[in-house]
């Protein structure tokens, strides 16, 4: 599985590395756009450390392309409406214990993306991240932890959070593998 993750983040890198080489972009305009280090943005895009979800939209946005170009190769087809069937949602893994589908990625246009998260128990706690937008997470199984800038908050299974994904912020498991809804709104 690990050698599985490490080459579909390849994958990835390789199409982000493609997309700035032919949009004649430097990696420091890429990185300044991002609000990144170059260091950290080379980092990302030859694979030395995993891009966080967040970073692929963004780039993706600098792009001018979806993120669906960059995370499969292919780019979203259906204009009116978009069905995804129960586990054929596009797996997205960037984290050993943090896996993600996409639910919408087929819809063109789309302002909002919806995601389904699994997160395994950790020893370590979550890597912050931030990004634009606005954000709602729903749990659907177990419990899971928020934590929004310097506040951590509990939910369990039904419980809901929406929050500024501007502020630094990562989500772990309690007790046991969870699941839940996020949807990022990328518009605002």
């Amino acid at each position: 599985m690990y050698t599985e993750h490490k080459e579909e983040l390849k994958q990835v890198t390789d199409r982000i590395h493609y997309l700035r080489d032919i949009l004649e972009l430097s990696a420091t305009e890429v990185a300044e756009k991002l609000g990144i280090p170059v260091s950290l943005y080379l980092d990302y895009e030859t694979g030395k450390k995993d891009i966080p979800i967040s970073v692929i939209y963004a780039v993706a946005s600098i792009f001018g392309v979806d993120a669906t170009d960059i995370l499969t190769g292919e780019a979203p087809r259906m204009y009116d409406y978009t069905v995804t069937r129960k586990g054929q949602g596009i797996d997205i893994k960037r984290y050993e214990g943090y896996a993600f589908e996409a639910l919408a990625h087929n819809y063109i246009g789309r302002n909002k993306e919806p995601m389904l998260v699994t997160i395994d128990p950790s020893d370590t706690p979550p890597e912050l991240v931030s990004h634009g937008g606005q954000e709602f997470n729903f749990v659907i199984e177990g419990k899971i932890g928020v934590t929004i800038g310097k506040k951590t908050v509990t939910l369990e299974e039904g419980d809901c959070v929406y929050f500024d994904p501007k502020i630094m912020h990562g989500q772990f498991a309690i007790g046991g593998r969870a699941k839940f809804l996020t949807i990022i709104d990328k518009d605002s």
